[in-house]
């Protein structure tokens, strides 16, 4: 998990998926939610029920899952066709990945959370408090889930993702009558199409319209940033990443991470690199190109000049490491070491977008102080 969490870019399987229910619902919605950069999932509005599709469960996926949300009790004829069907608003839950979390905060629905797997890698002061007092239960790892634990506690819902293929822990959720709902944020390549799987937990909650206000001011902010950051007077270049084993990985061109230094007018060196997930280089190459890189964000897990110089010392032929330019999201960690940005960045890209702004063109932004990333100290 640690070498995942070097770039940019958390993907640790949880559970597989079965075979996707691929019919279309034949009624007409009375409305559909405005899903506006999230790919991944859709919202149909009936009377007394909606329907929330996921189309894109993992990379490359060609199923999609479709979810009956019931307002009422009253039984419809198609329920067996979806592939889970809940009475909304839901009254507990169990998330499996720690960018749910302020999902869960920003709906005021924190205190629904019965279980999670690994709670030290949860940061969140409000949720931590929870856990102290017992009321979030230990599920194991998320790998290997403890399923008894999780029926025993008998949420209303479990939300998980998957990266591909099968696996018996859904499958025996579902046959002990536990609802599974698979959300892909983490497939999303653009900033806000991540921050937008925050309407996926307002349609179980019974908050859409809470939700949607929620995005809209996360957006409000994140594109007032990026037109500031237009305005630049110059155009830094950005190297990114770390070496693990003597290859270097990298964000891909088509990543959320290069999005986010493109929106702060960064020139990330590798922007022209198709693919969305991380490169894998090796030293000479991205020594080659990076050389004399102006910044250099996000190097992996070092925290310091001395961790790098001691790991490596060609990273001192950096021109970012010569004058002092690198900077790390992983110093800011939560109460058992959880670092915040892998929970929270997906959820509030603006805070990201301005973090980076103040790194390339700290004249845009005077008085504006880095939520998540820091210089690398000595």
């Amino acid at each position: 998990m640690k070498k995942i969490h070097l770039y940019f870019s958390l993907v640790i399987v949880l559970f597989g998926c079965r075979e996707g229910n691929q019919e279309s619902n034949v009624n007409t919605p009375d409305k559909q939610d405005v899903i506006t950069y999230a790919k991944g999932f859709n919202i149909e509005q009936f009377d007394g029920y909606s329907v929330l599709t996921v189309s894109n469960p993992w990379p490359g996926s060609d199923v999609s899952y479709r979810y009956l949300l019931k307002e009422t009790q009253e039984k419809l004829e198609d329920e067996a066709s979806y592939e889970a069907v809940l009475q909304v608003p839901i009254r507990s839950i169990v998330v499996t990945s720690t960018t749910h979390i302020p999902s869960l905060e920003m709906l005021g629905a924190e205190e629904t959370l019965v279980g999670f797997p690994n709670l030290n890698y949860i940061s969140s002061e409000k949720t931590r408090s929870l856990i102290d007092v017992g009321k979030i239960r230990e599920l194991g790892q998320n790998e290997a889930i403890n399923t008894e634990v999780l029926i025993e506690s008998n949420p209303d819902a479990v939300v998980t993702f998957a990266i591909e293929g099968k696996n018996k822990t859904v499958t025996t959720l579902q046959r002990a009558g536990i609802p599974v709902l698979y959300n892909a944020d983490w497939t999303e390549t653009h900033p806000l199409g991540k921050a937008e799987w925050i309407k996926f937990f307002g349609a179980l909650y019974g908050k859409a319209e809470e939700a949607n206000q929620l995005f809209s001011e996360i957006e409000k902010e994140y594109l007032e940033a990026k037109t500031l950051a237009a305005n630049a007077s110059t155009y830094p270049t950005v190297l990114s990443g770390a070496m693990y084993k003597d290859i270097w990985y990298l964000p891909q061109g088509g990543s959320w991470a290069a999005q986010f230094i493109a929106d702060a007018h960064g020139d990330y060196l590798w922007k022209d690199r198709e693919g969305t997930g991380s490169l894998s280089l090796n030293l000479e190459s991205v020594l080659e190109t990076g050389r004399n890189a102006d910044y250099w964000i996000g190097p992996g897990q070092y925290n310091s000049y001395y961790q790098l110089q001691e790991a490596h010392s060609v990273y001192g032929q950096f021109k970012a490491f010569e004058t002092q330019e690198i900077y790390t999201f992983t110093t800011r960690t939560g109460a058992t070491g959880g670092v915040l940005y892998y929970e929270l960045a997906p959820n509030r890209p603006d805070l990201v977008l301005k973090d980076l702004i103040k790194i390339l063109h700290p004249e845009l932004l005077p008085e504006y102080s880095p939520y998540f990333f820091a210089p690398l100290a000595e």
